[in-house]
Protein backbone atom coordinates (compact mmCIF):
# COMPACT_ATOMS: atom_id res chain seq x y z
CA UNK A 1 0.00 0.00 0.00
CA UNK A 2 1.35 3.40 -1.01
CA UNK A 3 1.62 5.95 1.81
CA UNK A 4 -0.45 9.15 1.72
CA UNK A 5 0.93 12.65 1.21
CA UNK A 6 0.32 15.40 3.75
CA UNK A 7 0.37 19.16 3.18
CA UNK A 8 1.29 21.51 6.04
CA UNK A 9 0.50 25.14 5.27
CA UNK A 10 0.04 28.42 7.11
CA UNK A 11 1.36 31.93 7.53
CA UNK A 12 5.15 32.26 7.89
CA UNK A 13 6.08 31.97 11.57
CA UNK A 14 3.18 29.81 12.77
CA UNK A 15 5.29 26.66 13.23
CA UNK A 16 5.00 24.74 9.94
CA UNK A 17 8.65 23.72 9.86
CA UNK A 18 8.76 22.37 13.42
CA UNK A 19 5.57 20.41 12.85
CA UNK A 20 6.60 19.10 9.42
CA UNK A 21 10.00 17.91 10.61
CA UNK A 22 8.53 16.18 13.67
CA UNK A 23 5.73 14.53 11.69
CA UNK A 24 8.06 13.34 8.93
CA UNK A 25 10.47 11.91 11.51
CA UNK A 26 7.75 10.18 13.54
CA UNK A 27 5.97 8.72 10.50
CA UNK A 28 9.09 7.86 8.52
CA UNK A 29 7.93 10.18 5.72
CA UNK A 30 10.07 12.47 3.56
CA UNK A 31 9.95 16.17 4.46
CA UNK A 32 9.57 18.37 1.39
CA UNK A 33 10.39 21.99 2.25
CA UNK A 34 9.12 23.77 -0.87
CA UNK A 35 11.12 26.95 -0.26
CA UNK A 36 14.37 24.97 -0.02
CA UNK A 37 13.49 22.86 -3.07
CA UNK A 38 12.78 25.99 -5.11
CA UNK A 39 16.02 27.67 -4.05
CA UNK A 40 18.21 24.60 -4.53
CA UNK A 41 16.81 23.86 -8.00
CA UNK A 42 16.50 27.38 -9.39
CA UNK A 43 12.69 27.39 -9.41
CA UNK A 44 12.66 31.09 -8.56
CA UNK A 45 11.52 33.51 -11.26
CA UNK A 46 12.47 36.70 -9.43
CA UNK A 47 12.91 38.23 -6.00
CA UNK A 48 10.21 40.48 -4.59
CA UNK A 49 12.22 43.30 -2.98
CA UNK A 50 9.17 44.84 -1.31
CA UNK A 51 8.26 41.67 0.62
CA UNK A 52 11.78 40.23 0.69
CA UNK A 53 10.80 36.87 -0.73
CA UNK A 54 11.33 34.81 -3.87
CA UNK A 55 8.63 34.41 -6.52
CA UNK A 56 8.37 30.74 -7.49
CA UNK A 57 8.32 29.28 -10.98
CA UNK A 58 5.36 27.10 -10.06
CA UNK A 59 5.40 25.05 -13.29
CA UNK A 60 9.02 23.96 -12.84
CA UNK A 61 8.41 23.25 -9.15
CA UNK A 62 5.33 21.14 -9.85
CA UNK A 63 7.09 19.23 -12.64
CA UNK A 64 9.93 18.46 -10.20
CA UNK A 65 7.58 17.36 -7.41
CA UNK A 66 5.19 15.24 -9.53
CA UNK A 67 7.22 11.97 -9.48
CA UNK A 68 8.09 12.48 -5.80
CA UNK A 69 4.42 12.93 -4.90
CA UNK A 70 3.43 9.83 -6.89
CA UNK A 71 5.66 7.76 -4.61
CA UNK A 72 3.69 8.87 -1.52
CA UNK A 73 4.94 9.26 2.03
CA UNK A 74 5.66 13.00 1.84
CA UNK A 75 5.07 15.86 4.24
CA UNK A 76 5.02 18.96 2.05
CA UNK A 77 5.51 22.31 3.76
CA UNK A 78 4.78 25.71 2.24
CA UNK A 79 2.97 28.92 3.19
CA UNK A 80 0.74 28.77 0.12
CA UNK A 81 -1.35 25.83 -1.05
CA UNK A 82 -3.53 26.92 -3.94
CA UNK A 83 -1.21 25.86 -6.79
CA UNK A 84 -0.66 22.27 -5.66
CA UNK A 85 -2.92 19.68 -7.34
CA UNK A 86 -5.62 18.39 -5.02
CA UNK A 87 -4.88 14.79 -6.09
CA UNK A 88 -1.49 14.99 -4.38
CA UNK A 89 -2.81 15.15 -0.81
CA UNK A 90 -4.85 12.95 1.46
CA UNK A 91 -4.63 15.45 4.34
CA UNK A 92 -4.11 19.22 4.53
CA UNK A 93 -3.13 20.78 7.86
CA UNK A 94 -3.40 24.55 8.24
CA UNK A 95 -1.24 25.70 11.13
CA UNK A 96 -2.37 28.80 13.07
CA UNK A 97 -1.04 30.68 16.07
CA UNK A 98 -2.07 33.63 18.21
CA UNK A 99 -1.29 36.97 16.63
CA UNK A 100 0.69 38.24 19.62
CA UNK A 101 2.97 35.21 19.45
CA UNK A 102 3.20 35.41 15.66
CA UNK A 103 4.25 39.06 15.90
CA UNK A 104 7.06 38.11 18.30
CA UNK A 105 8.21 35.27 16.04
CA UNK A 106 8.27 37.47 12.92
CA UNK A 107 10.16 40.23 14.76
CA UNK A 108 12.70 37.65 15.96
CA UNK A 109 13.27 36.63 12.33
CA UNK A 110 14.29 40.20 11.55
CA UNK A 111 11.51 40.80 9.03
CA UNK A 112 11.02 44.42 7.98
CA UNK A 113 7.89 46.25 9.12
CA UNK A 114 6.09 45.78 5.80
CA UNK A 115 6.71 42.03 5.80
CA UNK A 116 5.62 41.71 9.45
CA UNK A 117 2.44 43.67 8.73
CA UNK A 118 1.68 41.61 5.61
CA UNK A 119 2.14 38.30 7.43
CA UNK A 120 0.11 39.49 10.41
CA UNK A 121 -2.75 40.46 8.07
CA UNK A 122 -2.43 37.06 6.40
CA UNK A 123 -2.99 35.34 9.74
CA UNK A 124 -5.70 37.71 10.96
CA UNK A 125 -7.71 37.32 7.76
CA UNK A 126 -6.94 33.55 7.69
CA UNK A 127 -5.66 33.67 4.10
CA UNK A 128 -3.91 30.25 4.24
CA UNK A 129 -7.05 28.61 5.66
CA UNK A 130 -9.29 30.18 3.01
CA UNK A 131 -6.80 29.20 0.29
CA UNK A 132 -6.90 25.60 1.49
CA UNK A 133 -10.71 25.63 1.65
CA UNK A 134 -10.85 26.95 -1.92
CA UNK A 135 -8.39 24.33 -3.18
CA UNK A 136 -9.16 21.07 -1.35
CA UNK A 137 -12.13 19.02 -0.16
CA UNK A 138 -13.28 20.19 3.25
CA UNK A 139 -13.09 16.68 4.72
CA UNK A 140 -9.28 16.56 4.31
CA UNK A 141 -8.58 20.01 5.84
CA UNK A 142 -7.73 20.32 9.53
CA UNK A 143 -6.90 23.56 11.32
CA UNK A 144 -4.22 23.23 14.02
CA UNK A 145 -3.26 25.67 16.76
CA UNK A 146 0.50 25.97 17.37
CA UNK A 147 1.28 28.33 20.23
CA UNK A 148 3.11 26.01 22.62
CA UNK A 149 5.28 22.91 22.75
CA UNK A 150 2.23 21.06 24.10
CA UNK A 151 0.28 22.15 20.99
CA UNK A 152 3.10 20.82 18.82
CA UNK A 153 3.13 17.47 20.64
CA UNK A 154 -0.66 17.23 20.36
CA UNK A 155 -0.57 18.06 16.66
CA UNK A 156 2.05 15.39 15.97
CA UNK A 157 -0.12 12.86 17.82
CA UNK A 158 -3.25 13.96 15.94
CA UNK A 159 -1.52 13.49 12.58
CA UNK A 160 -0.05 10.13 13.68
CA UNK A 161 -3.52 9.00 14.73
CA UNK A 162 -4.93 10.20 11.40
CA UNK A 163 -2.32 8.11 9.55
CA UNK A 164 -3.25 4.98 11.51
CA UNK A 165 -6.91 5.55 10.68
CA UNK A 166 -6.04 6.21 7.02
CA UNK A 167 -4.01 3.01 6.83
CA UNK A 168 -6.85 0.97 8.34
CA UNK A 169 -9.40 2.49 5.97
CA UNK A 170 -7.18 1.96 2.91
CA UNK A 171 -5.72 -1.46 3.72
CA UNK A 172 -6.01 -3.70 0.71
CA UNK A 173 -7.13 -0.91 -1.62
CA UNK A 174 -5.23 -0.52 -4.85
CA UNK A 175 -3.71 2.97 -4.98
Amino acid sequence: MKQPNILVTGTPGVGKTHLSKRVAEKLGFKWQNVSEIANQNGFVEEYDEEFECPVLDEDKLLDHLEPIMQEGGNVVEYHSSEFFPERWFQAVYVVRCSTSLLYERLQARGYNDRKVKSNMECEIFQIPLDEAKDSYRSEIIVELQSDTEADLDGNVKLISDWLEHWRSANEGKKQ
